[in-house]
């Protein structure tokens, strides 16, 4: 545990983390969002993909499975800000830690959690309005075959959206950018450009595009997320995680690295 003595104020840690750019994700509160995070920061992400989603006019009500939710705070954000009915899906955490932390936030009624692989998931065709996922798409929508087993779930002109890890251009060869061979991972393969993403989505037949756009300055709003957790978070997995990613983005200062998002319409 990092010594509370040395932690920031909530005070100066919502000064620090408050954005002009998400005004609705500056109304959460910052500790709650720093001892939650799973990554990247998952609301200003969120905030960035609804315009191009259209979450403004989602029906009351309506149904939104949120894949890849992590601990849940997107679903709440779904549900609090869209007044939408959510399904909270997630492999890695467990749905009674994320039932807790919707019962503590006041959605309880409002959002389901449950454990699902996203490759096996037992909901009805066309029981979604909307699909979200927000950080996690790139671990298993690079399959040619996913997105049109997707979408199945949506209802005829349903939209999903996501936005994902990403690179400005496709590498050329075998090899990372140079720069950044020092953290470079097998797993950041899964990163791609917007307009691999569009021809990905486009060719599946499954969906028409809508939008696939990079976040402009978007590795400036990941390098501050990265040395506020680095500092702030309650778990050392991951303010070392933090460190050493933020060492990345910091040496790139977006030459490479950012973030895409995708919208597409169930044709």
């Amino acid at each position: 545990m990092p010594d509370i003595t040395t932690r920031t104020s909530d005070e100066d840690l919502a000064k620090r983390l408050t954005h002009p750019g998400y005004p609705r994700s500056n109304s959460y509160d910052p500790r709650w969002v720093v001892e939650n995070q799973m990554g990247p920061n998952a609301l200003w992400l969120l905030e960035w993909l609804a315009p191009a989603l259209g979450l403004d006019t989602l029906r009351p009500c309506a149904r939104v499975l949120d894949l890849g939710c992590g601990r849940a705070m997107t679903s709440v954000f779904l549900a609090r800000e869209y007044d939408a009915q959510v399904t909270a899906a997630d492999l890695w955490i467990e749905p009674d830690d994320n039932a807790r932390r919707v019962t503590e936030a006041g959605f309880a009624d409002r959002v389901l959690p449950v454990r699902v692989e996203a490759h096996d998931l037992p909901f009805a065709e066309g029981g979604f309005d909307t699909i979200v996922s927000v950080d996690a798409y790139q671990y298993f929508g690079t399959d040619d075959l996913y997105l049109p087993t997707l979408t199945r779930l949506l209802k005829p002109g349903g939209r999903i959206g996501v936005v994902v890890p990403a690179l400005r251009e496709e590498p050329d060869g075998l090899e990372p950018p140079e720069h950044l061979a020092p953290w470079w991972e097998p797993a950041y393969w899964c990163f791609h450009s917007a307009g691999w993403w569009r021809r990905h989505w486009t060719r599946s037949g499954a969906v028409e595009v809508e939008a696939a756009d990079w976040l402009d300055d978007g590795w400036r709003d990941w390098l501050l997320w990265c040395e506020v957790i680095a500092e702030e978070s309650p778990e050392e997995f991951h303010r070392t995680m933090a460190r050493r990613v933020g060492e990345m983005v910091r040496a790139d200062e977006g030459r490479a690295l950012g973030f895409v998002r995708l919208v597409g319409r169930r044709k």
